[in-house]
């Protein structure tokens, strides 16, 4: 007597598409679509409000972290960055925030005062503190356009003119930029390009008898600036012992990093770092009247004494009359 055996169960069973084509809809929501009385379309609609308000939240001018993008340009049109030494003579610091402020305060600008001590050099010169003293200043102002870093042995001399009018547009930056110029002179191989244009332009530096200053120059706000902050900062370079510390770091830098070396402007001593005494340019770099700048370079060092140096220049600056 033979049984029905029950059918073999198949190895390969039928892929899930063939169970049940149609999309899975939760019961709750089957539901609400078949009861009476509340068509589909109000629940489609409690859909899309909902999109709809995580889209805006998320598109609002804070972008969702409440705190709004600083707008570059939108803020003062330069930063006055000059670090201080508060071992040296009291009066002579007021004196110099002093000669800042004024002229700062006569053409919409800001200043900012940091300590050489504010910032770890891990052994280095207290001179590097100015590079991380323009990083400190674009964090508090974001929305500058450009930031000067001013040597403490510097006076603005010339409060008539504004910087930011006189030569950081493009127009008067192409106009008075030194071209296809030995970076160290006399005889460097590695010189400024020829064909630079002035809205590419993001730092401006001048170059005295023995090469590149760096107690008076501009950086443009921006991303850029960061970059070359922080590869100025390196601490490779730090470590290098450099003979004049960040000075030869700079010429180092600009010499063997195109990138920086295209972004570069020269531009003549005088129209923004005058030399009182000490080595200027031979053809544009002695300090005379209507200069914006009078630079003291090395006053601050041993056996020399900035406030004696620059009492005359003082002096006249007391007296001036704006």
């Amino acid at each position: 007597m033979h049984f029905a055996m029950p059918p073999r169960k198949t190895s390969r069973p039928p892929p899930y598409a063939a169970r049940n084509s149609r999309p899975y809809i939760p019961l709750w929501l089957k539901n609400r679509i078949r009861r009476p009385g509340q068509p589909r379309v109000v629940v489609v609609g409690c859909l899309v409000l909902i999109v709809l308000i995580w889209l805006l939240r998320g598109s609002g001018p804070d972008n969702g972290v409440g705190l709004a993008t600083p707008v570059i340009g939108t803020g003062a049109p330069i930063v006055i960055v000059t670090v201080l030494d508060q071992k040296k003579s009291p009066g002579w610091i007021e004196a110099i925030k002093k000669n800042r402020e004024d002229y700062a305060r006569r053409h919409g600008y800001k200043t900012f005062f940091p300590n050489n001590t504010d910032y770890p050099l891990r052994g280095a010169p207290s001179s590097w503190a100015k590079i991380p003293a323009l990083r400190h200043a674009m964090t508090l102002h974001p929305t500058a356009s450009f930031f000067w870093s001013l040597d403490p042995t510097a006076l603005i001399m010339n409060s008539n003119i504004a910087l930011h009018t006189s030569l950081l547009t493009p127009q008067h930056l192409e106009r008075v930029m030194i071209v296809n110029e030995p970076i160290v002179p006399p005889d460097s191989v590695i010189k400024t390009f020829g064909n630079l244009k002035g809205d590419r332009i993001d730092v401006v530096v001048t170059q005295d008898k023995d090469g590149l200053t760096q107690s008076s120059f501009l950086v443009k706000n921006g991303e850029w600036a960061k970059y070359f902050l922080d590869a100025w900062f390196d601490p490779i370079y730090r470590s290098y012992n450099f003979q004049k510390a960040e000075a030869h770091a700079l010429e180092h830098l600009v010499q063997w990093h195109g990138t920086i070396l295209a972004k570069l402007a020269l531009v003549p001593q005088n129209l923004l770092n005058s030399y009182a005494s000490g080595p200027a340019h031979l053809k544009h770099g002695q300090y005379k009247e209507g200069d914006i700048v009078a630079n003291f370079p090395g006053c601050d060092k041993e056996k020399r004494n900035c406030a004696d140096e620059m009492e005359p220049f003082l002096a006249i600056l007391r007296g001036e009359k704006n």
